[in-house]
C-alpha cells in the first residue's frame, strides 16, 4: 500500500460514457505552503466533472492531492494546477475545481477554475454504439 504523496493520477474506463452524468469529490484536507511565509495553508477543495472515457481512480487522487503538503503554491495557482492535471489525466466533458482556503490574516479566499471540452470532441464519444459492438 502506498505511504507516500505521488503525482500520478490513475484512471479508469468510464462504465457510462454515452451519458453525461456528474463526480463530485470534496476534499476538507488539502493542505500546502505559503510560498511567501512558509505558513501552511488549509482548503477544502471541491471537485465536479462530466467524465468523458475516464473517470480517476480516489486513491491516487488522494496521494495527488497530498503530493501538495510541502509544496509553495499561491491559492490561484495551486486549484488551476489541479485543475490542469486532471484534465490531463481524465480528459472530462467538463469540469470544475473550486479552493475554498481556510482565513488567514482575515481574508477568506476561494477560487473557481473550470474547463469545458471542445463540443466536437464531446459529441464523438456520445455516438450510438455500432451493432455488434459492447
Amino acid at each position: 500500500m502506498p505511504r507516500k504523496p505521488s503525482k500520478e493520477l490513475e484512471t479508469f474506463p468510464n462504465p457510462e460514457p454515452r451519458r453525461d452524468y456528474e463526480i463530485s469529490f470534496e476534499c476538507p484536507e488539502f493542505t500546502c505552503l505559503c510560498p511567501r511565509t512558509g505558513q501552511p495553508d488549509f482548503a477544502t477543495l471541491r471537485i465536479r466533472y462530466v467524465p468523458d472515457r475516464l473517470c480517476v481512480e480516489l486513491k491516487s487522487l488522494k496521494l495527488y492531492l497530498w503530493s501538495f503538503r510541502n509544496e509553495g503554491h499561491f491559492h490561484e495557482a495551486v486549484t488551476n494546477r489541479i485543475l490542469d492535471d486532471l484534465v490531463r489525466a481524465v480528459r472530462p466533458r467538463r469540469m470544475t475545481v473550486v479552493g475554498d482556503f481556510y482565513i488567514r490574516g482575515g481574508i477568506h479566499t476561494v477560487v473557481t477554475a473550470s474547463y469545458e471540452a471542445p463540443k466536437r470532441r464531446r459529441a464523438e464519444s456520445r455516438a450510438p454504439r455500432e451493432a455488434g459492438e459492447s
